[in-house]
């Protein structure tokens, strides 16, 4: 039942890369509309995440934001046909480019592309592997035929693949080899190598291990931001210089730089950030949970 189940996401999938993009995309927002309907887990879970992190908002302007959100959220996966299954030369018809360093450069300083969980992410970290060998750490699914068939698609272009809990010798080896890595750290991935910071004033359970590969590797942290652009357009891809004095040598402070990074960001563009993850699991002692 399940290969049958993960034959029909991947064949949905691609027929959605030989359509137009315009129109996967209005279909992912009205899917998105009617599915925020619904009540559901997952809108529980974006609804918790806004009355948290924007407490100013009335209850009315938190509804419309978690609506064009899920919204995004929605269209994100119907749109994985075209940057799954599209061509090169498709993909990059709809990425355009930003960026505060040389794209050309041949990496001779070890460098961390910093990700966040933003609508349009999954879209622009695939074209930049076609521009530039590279490695991806990535969180295995529970699925194993899923989890194939996702770890085949985001390497087609010759992505490294490196699951997010292997060993970090393996990710310093890519590193110092001149090959870049690219990682998210805006998930709660547990309390092992984490530390609690706020995000939005709320203690989040956040990840050391950017600043320590950074501090073993001597690597730079060049922060980099998705954007879904307005008017069915394509994508944006955001390449903001190195962090400056990153790691610093205290790694509670590096991961609050990098939470002040992302909350900057996220007030640019709230609805296409992932708030339906649950980016507050994990509660510091003492304090209830908040799901």
């Amino acid at each position: 039942m399940k290969y049958l189940q993960t034959a029909l996401i991947s064949g949905l999938l691609r027929t959605f890369a030989v359509l137009p993009y315009g129109l996967v995309a209005r279909l992912g927002e009205a899917l998105g509309y009617l599915l925020y309907l619904i009540p559901g887990r997952r809108r529980h879970i974006l609804r918790t995440n806004l009355r948290l992190c924007f407490p100013e908002q009335s209850a009315a302007q938190r509804d419309r934001l978690a609506r064009t959100s899920f919204q995004h959220v929605i269209r994100s996966y119907l749109e994985r046909g075209t940057q799954w299954y599209g061509s090169a030369r498709a993909l990059s018809r709809l990425v355009q480019v930003d960026s505060a360093i040389d794209l050309q450069d041949r990496y001779d300083q070890p460098t961390i592309f910093l990700g966040f969980h933003f609508a349009a992410i999954e879209a622009t970290c695939l074209y930049y592997s076609i521009l530039h060998p590279m490695a991806s750490l990535y969180t295995p699914m529970s699925d194993e035929v899923t989890n194939a068939i996702s770890k085949g698609q985001r390497s087609r272009f010759g992505t490294e693949m490196i699951p997010r809990h292997g060993s970090a010798r393996d990710i310093l080896k890519v590193l110092k080899s001149g090959k870049p890595v690219m990682l998210a750290a805006d998930m709660d991935f547990g309390l092992r190598d984490s530390v609690f910071v706020p995000f939005f004033g709320v203690e989040a359970c956040t990840l050391t291990a950017v600043s320590r590969l950074a501090q073993l590797s001597g690597a730079r942290v060049v922060p980099f931001v998705s954007e879904v652009l307005p008017d069915y357009r394509g994508y944006k891809l955001q390449i903001h210089p190195a962090l400056a004095a990153f790691p610093s040598g205290d790694v509670r402070a590096d991961a609050l730089t990098m939470n002040q990074f992302l909350e900057a960001r996220i007030r640019e563009t709230p609805d296409q950030y992932y708030w339906v993850h649950r980016r507050f699991k994990r509660r510091p002692q003492g304090e209830a949970p908040v799901y």
